[in-house]
């Protein structure tokens, strides 16, 4: 497949990183010379330097024969005219664009933006998937990460493991002999930064954090295992109201149980407009960073803190100073993938990356054949990949325990019809079986392979 990326930058480089690595040809198109030569020297990506919207420099990508393009760009108005241009000069057959601007968001969700007006195939905003990211941390308190697959009848729950965890220093070939009706199997395992697929005979360790891969009905359950306690939020403290922030507020108005959210703004223009748009949230207008701001709003008694500002080094140290006054938990966003080390050290419960998630998002269009959806883990290191099994796939008709996955590839579970099961050794899988498989970052071709969906992406 040919695939023009339009924007070096985190996500694009980051995009072009996982495609380029499965074969597929790829050029990638930005104005700035230096991301230009860092995608081609560190990737196996062709180069093309210039405005992405501009009609000769995707004449120069190779526009008049590409199967996809991607406008990721800084630019909300540069991706929707570059993928215009694509469609209106060189019927590009596939487009998707990243926006951010929530005017454009609301006429597009309205419907007011049509295909024939504005030739988008696929919207990603990231703060709507941001804003969808830190609802899933707040709801499963005790871990640093979770997304939902399978429908939702299925949950990836990252889990740091201290020194109370019941189960430390036991093979994990033991631990499915101890909790046979457990739907539950531990994926991966980061220790001392690094990532990997654990093997039946290795055993867990204070301070690894783990990826587990568990059926939703059995997550407290779960939990408890790994030494987590299982808390109700009440009371929320969200500091910035951005359009990430507000999300996550306005979320929290629509639901049902009873739940007291606070918004901290510095900005006064912002917190005037937030409070316009939410009702039953007390939004301050105050500094984060304030002891007094903090104390106000009720950090001291609240079950969980969210810094969303649109500074890392200002939500990292809110995270940890809510904390210190004697908030619960504390959630931080943070762009930099080259900071997720300190959250362990500062004592930040859980982080939530938006280039990881945009990434993700885009990835589960671009794979659009089969593929169900895909969740990437740390800095590209490892995927979870939910995918249908086809008539054509190796996997088909086979036992788990006779398929010769790579080292790097465990099997999370396999939903036969609206049933999650266990991947246990003599399950056989079946064609449409939908299947959830991590998979370190080298062994996704693999995967690819195994799965028959790199060569259906339409």
């Amino acid at each position: 497949m040919k695939v023009i990326i339009c924007g070096a930058g985190q996500v694009g480089w980051q995009i072009a990183r996982h495609l380029s690595g499965e074969k597929n040809d790829v050029t990638v198109v930005d104005y700035n010379p230096d991301l230009v030569r860092r995608a081609t020297e560190t990737l196996d990506v062709q180069g093309i330097e210039g405005f992405a919207s501009y009609p000769d420099v995707l004449a120069r990508a190779g526009a008049r024969d590409a199967d996809m393009i991607i406008a990721a760009t800084h630019s909300d108005e540069v991706n929707m005219v570059t993928c215009q241009v694509a469609h209106s000069i060189f019927a590009v057959p596939r487009k998707i664009a990243r926006l951010r601007s929530q005017s454009y968001l609301d006429a597009i969700y309205a419907d007011l933006y049509r295909r024939d007006h504005l030739p988008i195939d696929v919207v990603i905003s990231p703060e709507r998937e941001v804003a969808e990211a830190a609802l899933q941390r707040l709801a499963a308190p005790a871990t640093f990460d979770t997304e939902s697959f399978m429908g939702g009848r299925a949950q990836l729950l990252g889990i740091v493991l201290e020194e109370d965890c019941p189960v430390l220093n036991t093979p994990l070939r033991q631990l499915s002999e101890l909790f046979s009706t457990l739907r539950a199997i531990v994926v991966g395992v980061r220790r001392e930064e690094r990532l990997f697929a654990p093997e039946p005979e290795d055993q867990l360790f204070e301070g690894d954090r783990i990826y587990v891969f568990a059926h939703t009905e059995d997550l407290n359950r779960t939990l408890e295992i790994f030494g987590k306690t299982i808390r109700k939020q009440e009371r929320i403290v969200i500091i910035g109201a951005g359009n990430v922030g507000l999300a996550v507020a306005q979320a929290l108005e629509r639901r049902t149980e009873r739940m007291r959210a606070r918004v901290i703004e510095k900005n006064r223009g912002r917190a005037e407009r937030a409070a316009d748009a939410l009702e039953r949230t007390i939004v301050l207008n105050g500094d984060g960073m304030d002891i007094d701001t903090l104390t106000e709003a009720g950090v001291d008694r609240a079950d969980a803190v969210l810094a969303v500002t649109d500074d890392d080094k200002t939500n990292l140290l809110v995270a940890v100073r809510a904390k210190q006054v004697g908030a619960r938990m504390s959630v931080a966003l943070v762009n930099d993938p080259t900071l997720v080390p300190l959250m362990a050290a500062l004592d930040i419960d859980a982080y939530i990356n938006p280039r990881a998630t945009t990434v993700s998002s885009i990835l589960r269009h671009v794979r659009h054949g089969r593929v169900r959806a895909i969740y990437s883990i740390g800095d590209a290191e490892a995927e979870v990949i939910e995918a249908q099994v086809l008539s054509t796939s190796p996997l088909a008709g086979r036992l788990i325990r006779d398929i010769e996955f790579p080292e790097g590839v465990l099997v999370g579970a396999v939903m036969k019809g609206d049933k999650v099961e266990k991947p246990r050794g003599d399950l056989r899988v079946e064609e449409g079986d939908i299947i959830a498989l991590f998979a370190m970052a080298k062994d996704v071709p693999e995967v690819e392979r195994l799965l028959q969906v790199s060569i259906d992406f339409f």
